[in-house]
């Protein structure tokens, strides 16, 4: 296994630093995954957790990028690795790999590579309003019931954002930066999952 992914350029290794310090944002503690497969890096972060033997509720944000030279790796690290390797290496396109690993739940959770059927379009627009009103939400419950605020967090980013789209997809959607403004995103299903293509990433939910 590499010790070392080349991305494309500076331009790339920034990118994913932005994208790591998003997610960690939402989870101080939180992990990403390294997929990296032939000229491709995959990373994964999860953004809201599943219940039950089947991971219903799970969301994942995925962002990829061109890798210079191709490698193969697949691990888990924690965030804090990543942000701190991007901040340290800006200027050139290498990310060390982190030798530490992290444990994430949602990282055994593995949506389908193939036969995703388109299910419609969604404003991008749409989507961050959505997203803008459940964070006031839970930010009110937070403030005001404390540690008891789960079932109302649970609640909020269950309800619909579109026809079949939860609003925790456009939460992630809109927290990792990935929806441009004026813009079209894509919904697509593969058996209990559904996918938000935006501008800017993917976010997965099952």
């Amino acid at each position: 296994m590499t010790d070392t992914l080349h991305l494309v350029d500076a331009a790339a290794l920034a990118d994913l630093g932005r994208y790591a310090a998003r997610a960690r944002a939402l989870d101080e503690q939180g992990a990403m995954r390294l997929h990296a497969s032939g000229p491709v890096l995959a990373a994964w972060v999860g953004v809201l957790p599943g219940s039950g033997i089947l991971a219903e509720g799970t969301v994942l944000g995925l962002r990829t990028f061109a890798l210079a030279d191709p490698a193969e790796c697949d691990l888990v690290v924690p965030l804090a690795a990543v942000t701190d390797r991007t901040a340290r290496h800006a200027g050139t396109g290498e990310l060390p790999l982190p030798p530490t690993r992290a444990l994430a739940t949602w990282s055994a959770v593995t949506p389908p590579r193939s036969g995703w059927e388109p299910a419609g379009e969604v404003p991008a627009d749409d989507l961050a309003l959505v997203a803008r009103a459940g964070l006031a939400q839970v930010g009110a419950a937070v403030r005001e019931r404390g540690a008891a605020a789960g079932f109302v967090r649970d609640r909020v980013w269950g309800d619909e954002a579109a026809p079949g789209v939860r609003a925790g997809g456009a939460f992630a959607a809109f927290s990792l930066g990935f929806l441009a403004p004026g813009s079209t995103v894509s919904v697509l299903r593969s058996n209990r999952w559904t996918r938000l293509t935006a501008a800017g990433g993917h976010v997965l939910m099952r």
